[in-house]
């Protein structure tokens, strides 16, 4: 797979989905829902602002997704975030069955895509395809200042 004008147009607006989770003191990592070429849902982290650490944008996404569409496989979506997917969302996704994740940034600390795990590129009953590196400098821009404030406060 690769990179098409259609991701780097989903990833734009979930750019701006990203700031409101910023904006709301979590983490400013969103995802969104494609099905044919439709967005289907949105998910910002909302851990923070719920108190629960199971409250990542990739799980809200597919969770809303899957009640609008009536169905828990996501064959046929395509999941953006603006982060890599944690080792914990990297499994729902697998669990949803999704067809391609696209992500912005990679996480060194907890990503379960290329950074710390490769759970797409192990061999379970359902194959996820991936592309990323859309919007790079920007999301890291975007965390950069949202890591910054959240020091100052601290201090």
């Amino acid at each position: 797979m690769s990179i098409s004008k259609y991701d780097i147009f989903y990833m734009g607006k979930l750019f701006e989905v990203a700031k409101i989770a910023g904006c709301s003191g979590d983490v400013p990592v969103a995802a969104m829902i494609v099905i044919d070429d439709a967005i289907i849902s949105y998910g910002h982290n909302r851990k923070e602002e719920k108190s629960n650490p199971t409250l990542h944008a990739e799980i809200l996404a597919m969770e809303k997704a899957s009640q609008i569409i009536g169905d828990w496989r996501l064959y046929d979506a395509t999941l953006y975030t603006t982060l890599e997917p944690c080792v914990m969302c990297a499994g729902a996704i697998l669990h949803f069955r999704v067809g391609r994740v696209v992500f912005g940034i990679t996480e060194p600390k907890f990503g379960g895509v290329v950074s710390k795990a490769n759970l797409f590129d192990i061999k379970f009953n359902h194959k996820v395809e991936y592309d990323y590196g859309i919007f790079e400098d920007e999301l890291k821009n975007l965390m950069k200042d949202f890591f910054k404030k959240l020091r100052c406060k601290d201090i």
